[in-house]
């Protein structure tokens, strides 16, 4: 008997967490992705309690592969440097059972890629298009073969190609009027051991100790969809050189960063939830799903949860006759599992970046004052569903 074969259209987070899921369910995986090889340059990603439990449910443990970085402190700051929020990694951990643990895209990739047979991994393939009309869906690349699958997996990302192809109708994606810069600094000897972000008048700028010893350094700024500047590591001095500290030094680092290595990207989200989470024997997760702003550190955390579901939903491949069969319900199940929750986290995602891109000086001074009179006990309460949110059904 042949074991039923998945086909993941994407080699990021998600797509990857899925293949290793399903091969850890007996499934033969194959991965499609169009860049030609692994990625060694990018951003950092912040693991939630919720992410890492999902992880851990598939016998992967995170920082055990690629070490992890446990920050003292994490908060929200002012652009003087005032804090307005603080809590100890301790706390947070004797409340979730674990800490928040950050980490390099790549290192975390090429963790997940380990953990697949070798011949799983198709770089250099883009996926054209699948036909799914006869039940058995069929995976069209460019440069071929065409790849019959029982199931496919869309993880092909916020621009998701398959998206647009079966849900034709879907506004699509909504600008959320902030662009971003990304990139990864060494600063070994300014001794940052706080994760925190920092909000100006419609600007914001992120710091997070990784686990290499690197620091993941993010900013955003409200302006028109499309802003470009011939120098993006210019435009950063300029708008947050005279911040806090270790801001300006940061900066400083920066400017001897390739203009390649910083990342520059305009912030999207889904403009509406999917009316469905899978398509006949095609299921989407991560970006290509639900597209969320970046403001909650959910992106990624919440595609690991989609793989991790959708393995866990799915039969095991060991008798493969009664497996297709039972996959359509198995996708409907993962529809009312997820759809919901990922939502969710969506809007809310969405309505914190509005607060943070607060531009009026007396309104931005408000919600300053509002946030910083917050006890941390509220606080924290606005974390619990997100961080121990995670359940696999039926457990």
């Amino acid at each position: 008997m042949r074991p039923c074969h998945a086909v993941v259209v994407g080699a990021g987070i998600g797509g990857l967490t899925a293949a290793v899921a399903l091969h850890r369910r007996g499934w033969r995986v194959t991965v499609c992705e169009r860049a030609p090889e692994p990625p060694t340059t990018g951003a950092g990603i912040g693991l939630a309690p919720n992410a890492l439990r999902a992880l851990d449910a598939i016998g992967l443990d995170a920082a055990h592969a690629v070490g992890s970085a446990v920050p003292a402190t994490m908060g929200l700051r002012r652009w003087d440097g005032t804090w307005l929020v603080r809590e100890a990694t301790t706390d947070m951990a004797a409340r979730y059972g674990m800490p928040p643990i950050a980490i390099a895209r790549p290192a975390f990739t090429a963790a997940l890629a380990a953990a697949l047979p070798p011949a799983a991994l198709r770089y250099g393939t883009a996926v054209t298009g699948v036909d799914d009309a006869e039940g058995r869906p069929v995976v069209r690349t460019a440069a071929g073969p065409d790849l019959p699958a029982d199931l496919v997996v869309a993880a092909d990302g916020i621009h998701s190609p398959l998206r647009r192809t079966f849900f034709p109708t879907h506004p699509g994606l909504h600008y959320i009027g902030e662009t971003a810069w990304r990139c990864l600094v060494e600063a070994p000897e300014l001794e940052v051991t706080a994760t925190s972000e920092t909000w100006g008048r419609g600007e914001r700028v992120g710091i997070t100790p990784l686990s290499d010893g690197r620091l993941y350094l993010y900013a955003t700024a409200v302006v028109p969809a499309g802003t470009r500047w011939a120098d993006p590591r210019a435009e950063l001095r300029r708008r947050f050189g005279s911040w806090h500290d270790p801001i300006p030094a940061l900066l400083e680092r920066v400017g001897r960063l390739d203009a390649a290595d910083v990342l520059h990207n305009d912030l999207h989200d889904l403009a509406a939830p999917l009316p469905a989470l899978h398509h006949g024997r095609i299921a989407w997760l991560g970006d290509a799903a639900h597209a969320m702003a970046p403001n909650l550190g959910q992106g990624g955390c919440q595609a690991i949860e989609d793989a991790v579901v959708l393995a866990h939903l799915l039969p095991a491949a060991d008798t493969p006759d009664t497996v297709a069969d039972r996959i359509p319900t198995a996708l409907a199940a993962y529809t009312a599992a997820r759809r919901a929750r990922t939502d969710a986290v969506r809007v809310r995602a969405r309505r914190v970046g509005r607060l943070g891109a607060v531009r009026n000086p007396l309104a931005a001074a408000a919600r300053d004052l509002a946030v910083r009179a917050t006890p941390n006990r509220l606080a924290r309460r606005g974390l619990d569903d997100l961080f121990t949110g995670f359940r696999l059904p039926g457990r």
